[in-house]
């Protein structure tokens, strides 16, 4: 949905704003010049959810998030209007520079892990706490499965895609499941990193409770490190174990050791997710966030390409094959 700054400005008693340049493809971002905030304005709910329930999802997530210190904190939310259907929240504006890989990850290391380490609260909602979150977050990759079939892929491809679809579902972990505050939609484009080479997590639209091992693949997975053109670094194997090791000293070693078991079998479902979604992209992209920018499309639609390249898909296979 386009953003309408005269709405969004007269929301905020005639504010001067700023926009700034579109990155992502479910918010606008504009800055309230001279206060210190942003407006997150969204274009369209990932999750499905209506407007107001929306904004509240996402002021408690940043609420839930702020006692980490290395997300923005809530200033406002800005309830749907005329000119402004979906809202938007106003949170602390982080200045800072997008991350350089390799060398921000054990950045975003600490910055996972001071997420992961926060007290899990008995009353969770209105945040998503699934009871198997391994189990829902399958059941989120079979539903979006159903786009593979409509992205017109190639049919090694999608061979490669139905083989790893088979070993998700056949995956039978015992060992005990570690339930955390996560961000889900971790990757390094979602960070920056401050002058003092801190890492800020900065979209918490998804945030839930969940496993800290999706959290830990997303954030160091190719299809996640190469979709942000300001980022755009695949990592070596070498460079992921050290990103692992770094998030590991930084969490209890109880943590640490309950997620470990995990990691492997959950790089595989956490690409799944990725990919699924990726092919509803494909399929689906320009009618979920019309007006981006003709250079961020062209990219996100490079990317979608490189990702269901059956090359590529054997490159990231390698990493639990």
């Amino acid at each position: 949905m386009p953003l309408s700054l005269p709405a969004l400005s007269a929301a905020l008693n005639g504010a001067a704003l700023e926009p700034l340049p579109l990155k992502g493809v479910a918010h606008d971002h504009v800055r309230v010049v001279g206060r210190g905030v942003v407006a997150r304005v969204p274009r369209w709910s990932q999750v499905g959810l209506d407007p107001a329930a929306n904004l509240a999802y996402q002021a408690a997530a940043f609420a839930r998030a702020a006692p980490s210190g290395h997300t923005p904190e809530l200033v406002e939310v800005l309830e749907p209007r005329p000119g402004l259907a979906m809202g938007a929240l106003l949170v602390t504006e982080i200045a800072g520079r997008p991350p350089r890989l390799p060398e921000d990850m054990p950045a975003i290391a600490e910055a996972l892990a001071s997420l992961h380490r926060l007290p899990v609260p008995e009353e969770r909602a209105p945040l998503a706490s699934p009871p198997d979150p391994v189990a829902a977050t399958l059941a989120l990759v079979l539903r979006q499965a159903e786009h593979f079939d409509r992205a017109d892929l190639d049919p090694m491809a999608l061979m490669r895609i139905e083989i790893e679809l088979g070993a998700a579902q056949a995956d039978r972990i015992t060992a005990p499941m570690p339930v955390t505050l996560v961000g889900t939609d971790t990757h390094p484009g979602n960070f920056l990193i401050d002058a003092r080479g801190k890492a800020w997590f900065t979209d918490l639209e998804k945030a839930q409770y969940g496993h800290p091992a999706i959290d830990l693949a997303h954030a160091s997975l190719y299809t996640s490190t190469m979709w942000d053109p300001d980022v755009a670094k695949a990592l070596g194997k070498a460079e992921v174990k050290a990103f692992l090791a770094a998030w590991e000293a930084a969490v209890p070693a109880e943590l640490a050791a309950a997620a470990r078991p995990w990691l492997k079998p959950l790089r595989r479902l956490t690409w799944l997710r990725s990919l699924s979604w990726m092919a509803r992209w494909k399929v689906e992209g320009d009618r979920l966030s019309p007006g981006m920018p003709d250079a961020l499309r062209s990219h996100l639609k490079e990317r979608v390409e490189d990702v269901f390249r059956p090359e590529t898909i054997d490159r990231v296979r390698a990493d639990w094959t």
